[in-house]
Order: C-alpha cells, then structure tokens, then sequence
C-alpha cells in the first residue's frame, strides 16, 4: 500500500473542507426584523444572488460552499449594507446602529482593519474643519491657522494615501487588492489616473493588472487623460478673439 495515500486523502479533506463557509449574524437594528439579506457578488456587471437568509430575533444564518474566494456585499433588497469576503470558515457579521463588521476569517478580519483605520484617519481629516473654528474663537492669527492646519492636512493626507497603497500592495494576489483600488477609484468623478493610481499601477504584479476591473478601469482613464490632454492643447493653439 502506498504509504503517502493517508496524507494525500488528508489533504482532499482540507482541501474539501477550506470551501466551505458558515456565516453566522447578529443584528440590534429593529427595522432588520423580518428581513431577507442577501449575500451578492458581482458578475459581468450584474449583482448576482449566492446565498439568502431571513433576519429572526436579530438573528441570520447561512452557509454554503465557494470554488474560490469572492469579494461580495450583503444587501438588504437593493440596499447594500456591508462588504465581505466569502472564504472557507466561519464568518461573524455584526450589524448595529453604530457598527458594521466582519469577522473570523482571515481576509474579513484584514478587510475591516483596514476600513476601521481608513475611517480613523477620514475623521481626523474631518475633524480639521472644526478645529479651524474653534482656533479662530480662541483668536489666534489667520495666517498661522493657516500655515498650521495645512501642515496636518499634508500629513494626514500622506499618512491615508501610504496606507491605502501598502494595503493594496500587500493584497495584490487575493481578492482584496483589486476590491480596495476600485474603492478608490469610485470617489473619483471619473476615471482618470491619478499620482496615487499610477503608483500603485506602477508596482503592481501582472495578476493585478490583468484583473477585469482594473483592466477596464485603467484602460478608460488612460482614453479620459488623452482627451484632456488633447483639449488642453486645443485650448493653447486656438486664438483668443480680440
């Protein structure tokens, strides 16, 4: 008898078991009651329905088995309320009035550590507004609120911008590299490349790039900054009527 068989059926067992996904919810929002969520992911452009559970007494329950690992979003009808990664193990939601999380597995748990310090440093950016205010109340020079709030506005900014490159450069080759750069590119008014995208683009693997997503968006923002660029000059060449 082959004497690796034992391993070898070991590891189909692993390897059978890693699909599978428990995703167990708690919810203290009274208005979920009653409701049906739905785990979606996207496909081709269309949100596509993987698994269904009906909110009883806070609670909500589903489980299933995945080919690989998805990034998706569970939503109430046509309301989406959290992002998730849908992997093997078990999955913790919690959904209050002030919180939204997931987590148990390991690109959950890296997903809303990287939100939670991202909206961290969104409030301190925030929070500089309020501060100009109460400066100007206690007084103090225009000129130096100026010069000093621009300084941690810079510092802030950098700190966000290092951050979100060095999450998704650290996530390039799973599912939550691409998801958190269209994140980023989806507060943009259109797509354009900008400093920060040509950066990440810059040092990104060939898995990366080749994402459809990516492609896509990397692609039109290439098509969007030669018609800027063809306008600009038009602009330049075109004489100014006297």
């Amino acid at each position: 008898m082959n004497k690796h068989l034992p391993l070898f059926l070991c590891l189909l067992v692993f390897a059978s078991c890693s699909r599978n996904y428990k995703i167990e919810g708690s919810s203290s929002v009274s208005s979920l009651d009653g409701k049906m969520l739905f785990i979606k992911i996207l496909q081709d452009g269309q949100w596509v329905k993987l698994d269904s559970a009906e909110v009883i007494h806070g609670l909500f329950s589903m489980k299933g088995k995945v080919d690989s690992v998805m990034m998706a979003t569970l939503y109430m009808d046509d309301e989406a309320i959290l992002p998730l990664v849908v992997e093997g193990g078990d999955i913790e939601v919690t959904i209050t009035n002030t919180q939204l999380q997931v987590k148990g597995s390991p690109l959950n748990d890296a997903l809303y550590e990287f939100i939670e310090k991202k909206n961290s440093l969104d409030l301190q950016i925030e929070e500089l507004e309020r501060k100009e205010a109460r400066m100007v109340m206690e007084g103090v020079d225009l000129a130096e609120i100026h010069e000093q709030l621009m300084k941690e506005g810079e510092e802030l900014v950098n700190e966000m911008n290092q951050y979100v490159k060095k999450f998704i450069s650290d996530n390039y080759e799973n599912v939550l590299g691409p998801s958190v750069f269209m994140m980023l590119c989806s507060s943009l008014p259109y797509p354009v490349m900008t400093p920060q995208i040509e950066d990440i683009m810059k040092d990104a693997p060939y898995s990366f790039k080749m994402n459809k997503m990516v492609k896509e968006f990397v692609s039109k923002a290439k098509e969007n900054m030669k018609l800027i660029e063809e306008h600009q000059l038009l602009k330049q060449n075109t004489p100014v009527a006297n």
